[in-house]
């Protein structure tokens, strides 16, 4: 396919992710993978290290905005994007050298459960401060967690730290998410020079479409503070779950069909 008609393709891609990902308030890494899988047949591995390419530059740019506003506490910052980092690279070289059919089924189990968990959680006002019941010297172990995550599936950091933060640890949802941030940020870019390394990484589609998306993202951000939050949540939890169902039963049903 010709270089022009490529980027007929991939601008406008990155544009729509970058501004679904600005929407739903994610790195639009979890729509950019089974994207990128089930609409251009990539194996999930390079799925996972192209859409990093995409997230890189979102997560960090986010990293440093939300820090002006909500700075997070520097020495647990540190000590958990450091934990998670090392956890990340740890993870990201075990996931290279998995299958594609193994990695595509714990991505999908992964989003699965969290589609679940999106539907199933009881609502909560967001300003609201649980109990704290974990000492908050152990903060840091929750980069162990999120590097996993980001690592294994080059998604998650964010999603699976924040809630631990403010349900364990007793953390406000603004000090939470700028330590999430801390966590996900560098933690991206290991994962990404880990699947690059790996040659798990098609460069002449990232690029562009990481580019069209720092355009969008700003519009994603506005359209959302538009909308009704929970409403939102329930269409993003759904599209997971039909997600994670079709990248399990796809194959399968190709068999049969086949």
């Amino acid at each position: 396919m010709p270089a022009s008609t490529d980027l007929l393709i991939t601008l406008p891609l990155g544009a729509a992710l970058g501004f679904f990902g600005g929407v739903f308030g994610i790195g639009g890494g979890i729509i950019a993978i089974p994207l990128l899988v089930l609409a251009f047949g990539m194996p999930q591995p390079l799925a996972q290290g192209t859409a990093l390419v995409l997230m890189v530059p979102n997560l960090l740019v986010g990293w440093w905005r939300y820090n002006q506003r909500h700075p997070a506490p520097l020495r647990p910052a540190i000590a958990l994007g450091v934990l998670a980092t090392l956890t990340t690279w740890v993870a990201s070289h075990f996931a290279t050298r998995l299958t594609p059919t193994t990695l595509r089924i714990v991505f999908s189990v992964f989003l699965l459960l969290l589609a679940v968990h999106l539907l199933t959680r009881h609502r909560r006002n967001a300003a609201q401060v649980d109990a704290a019941r974990v000492n908050a010297r152990l903060i840091p172990l929750v980069g162990i967690v999120g590097g996993s995550s980001m690592g294994l599936l080059g998604i998650g950091g964010g999603l699976l730290a924040t809630p631990i933060l403010t349900s364990w640890f007793g953390l406000r949802q603004t000090t939470a998410q700028s330590l999430a941030l801390a966590l996900v940020a560098p933690s991206s870019v290991i994962a990404l020079i880990t699947y690059a390394s790996a040659q798990r990484v098609d460069w002449g589609m990232g690029l562009p479409m990481a580019v069209s998306g720092l355009f969008t993202v700003s519009a994603g951000v506005a359209l959302a503070h538009r909308l009704p939050e929970r409403r939102m949540q329930a269409a993003f939890a759904w599209m997971l779950l039909v997600t994670a169902l079709w990248l399990l039963l796809e194959p399968y049903l190709l068999r049969r069909l086949g």
